[in-house]
């Protein structure tokens, strides 16, 4: 067992391996030689601290003593030990997450001739969930993006109230009471603000800021409270350079608290595209936090995103050379040597981290290890890239084109004019938006907040062969674009690590899994007028004996079929 998988084999053929994600597991299953009567797993759970199993949930059933559209809801309302799970992976997302051990029971469901379930092979098999990464060294925290979901509706009552309407008056926006914005936040909020409460509190620290999008006010007020330990780079360019934006309010009043002098606006050749904290104790830079996460309403708590810290004061040296460069001025950072290269961080036993600063003159410098990467895959592509839509050229679009005609199996998501682009394990894509699903799709989804105008989708990710020693993870604030590299300030972290490659991938297929129910929903909605084909799709499958039908599972034993999630995720 490592730290982040684990496996549990069943003489009867049955195989469980359970993956650590940020706060979530992925239970990989398989099973050597399916029965007729296999109709799928029920997957129970005991979480830490608890003395017994629950079970997970499921959207779809055999059959309904109801309506259809009330039957089939968007809520998980059936219990898997009645209404077993037809996939060989599922993510178990806990409601509230918490460090320790999570044991999970798996047992493999058949159907008798009468139709009741009859149990069979069961495993059991346990995992650390640790909030860390690598402790000391580095830590990936996500935001939720759940803001149009039905655990929002639930939770917070779909509250709409939750963030302004407008960005530049985000300053001034009374934020709601109680706990919304640390659940929106997720991972990533507890990362910002534990970064930034530290460099409060602590008085022999001192501050550097990379902002972009920056209209948080809690954010705002904390770096305030750094006085002249603060200094900060903000974004000017198009709308930021306004004296109304949010951006030129912060730079007014952190200008007032730091002192003018300390705080610099600026736009390299076309955006200061940066989203990073850079801490230093007794004047010597000790780690950094960096993503694609800006420090706004929409960054933190409406879209997906990623932060990363990491505790190398190597690589927080980096970050502080480029912040002093843009800082003094961009002549300066123009004539340095830092962004024409990649620079290795590494410490003993930690994953290796390869860092590439833009902009650069030459976008293929940072751009084709990358498509490097996604050529010589050999197992899987996950990659979740906002603004992959604008590409018409470059070593990324190229690559990820050419990864659409490969025979290997990824998940993409790219999210285009507030639309999302979902390729589907078959290669066919469906469009996903959230205002349509608002307007357009059914109940319980049609009442759901579609979270407002502007883009849902933001990370910019792409993880290669996760489940292999050779893996890869991409990621930063860059748009993995030739145009933003040759013109942003960014970043771009390489890391070769199984461990942070899974958290990655993982939580690209929860994003899927996220919309693909929606758009499944709405098409067979769409094509069927809401009927009898839509009563076919979404309805658990019985044996063939009782169905007449091949075996829902059959399709993932087909050779060369691209449904090999049992091969992938359990092995």
């Amino acid at each position: 067992m490592s730290d982040f998988t684990n496996v549990a084999e069943h003489l009867d053929g049955l195989r469980v391996k359970l993956w650590r994600g940020e706060r979530m597991c992925l239970i990989g299953m398989d099973v050597s030689h399916p029965e007729d009567d296999f109709v799928g797993f029920s997957i129970e759970v005991r979480h830490p601290n608890d003395a017994g199993f629950v079970p997970l949930h499921n959207r779809l059933h055999f059959s309904y003593s109801q309506a259809l559209e009330k039957a089939v809801n968007g809520y998980r309302n059936y219990a898997s030990t009645e209404a077993p799970f037809q996939k060989f992976r599922w993510i178990h997302f806990p409601q509230n997450p918490q460090g320790g051990k999570y044991v999970y029971r798996v047992t493999k469901q058949h159907m008798r001739r009468d139709g009741t379930l009859c149990k069979g092979v069961s495993v059991q098999v346990d995992i650390s969930l640790d909030p860390v990464t690598y402790h000391d060294f580095l830590d990936v925290g996500f935001s939720r993006n759940f803001a149009s979901s039905q655990a929002y509706c639930d939770k917070y009552g779909n509250n709409r109230a939750v963030i302004p309407s407008h960005s530049n008056d985000g300053l001034r926006f009374p934020k709601l009471s109680g706990d919304i914005y640390q659940w929106l936040g997720f991972e990533a909020y507890d990362l910002i603000f534990d970064f930034l409460n530290e460099a409060v509190e602590n008085k022999s620290t001192e501050l550097d800021v990379f902002a972009y999008d920056l209209n948080e006010p809690d954010i705002v007020a904390l770096l305030e409270k750094m006085g002249t330990r603060l200094r900060a780079v903000i974004d000017n360019s198009g709308p930021h350079a306004a004296r109304s934006s949010a951006e030129s309010q912060a730079a007014v009043r952190l200008g007032a608290s730091a002192g003018k002098e300390r705080i610099k606006r600026m736009h390299f050749r076309n955006l200061q595209h940066n989203k990073a904290l850079i801490l230093k104790r007794n004047g010597k830079p000790c780690k950094v936090l960096f993503g694609s996460t800006n420090f706004s309403f929409r960054g933190i708590y409406v879209q997906a995103n990623n932060v990363l810290v990491v505790r190398a004061p190597e690589a927080a040296e980096l970050f502080e050379r480029v912040f002093d460069l843009a800082f003094h001025t961009k002549a300066a950072f123009d004539r340095d040597p830092i962004t024409s290269q990649w620079h290795l961080v590494h410490a003993k036993d930690k994953p290796r981290l390869h860092f590439c600063f833009s902009p650069h003159s030459q976008p293929n410098l940072s751009l084709d290890p990358l498509a490097e990467a996604i050529d010589q895959a050999t197992s899987s592509v996950f990659f979740s890239i906002a603004f992959l839509y604008q590409e018409r050229a470059g070593s990324t679009r190229k690559a990820i084109d050419r990864l659409m005609k490969r025979d290997l199996f990824s998940y993409g998501i790219s999210d285009k004019h507030g639309a999302l682009h979902v390729k589907k394990p078959d290669s066919s894509i469906g469009l996903v938006d959230f205002a349509y699903l608002a307007a357009k799709a059914p109940e319980p989804f049609k009442s759901e907040w579609s979270g407002g105008g502007g883009i849902h989708e933001h990370h910019k990710f792409v993880v290669t062969d996760f489940n292999l020693p050779s893996a890869k993870v991409f990621t930063g604030s860059s748009n993995l674009s030739p145009s933003g590299e040759k013109g942003n300030g960014d970043n771009l972290i390489m890391i070769e690590d199984s461990k942070i490659a899974t958290a990655y991938a993982i939580e690209a297929l929860r994003i899927f899994d996220h919309l693909h129910f929606r758009s499944r929903l709405q098409h067979v909605t769409e094509r069927a007028g809401g009927r009898s084909k839509q009563k076919d799709t979404l309805t658990l499958q019985r044996p063939t004996v009782l169905s007449g039908q091949a075996p829902w599972f059959e399709a993932y034993y087909r050779e060369g079929h691209e449904k090999n999630d049992r091969e992938l995720f359990s092995q």
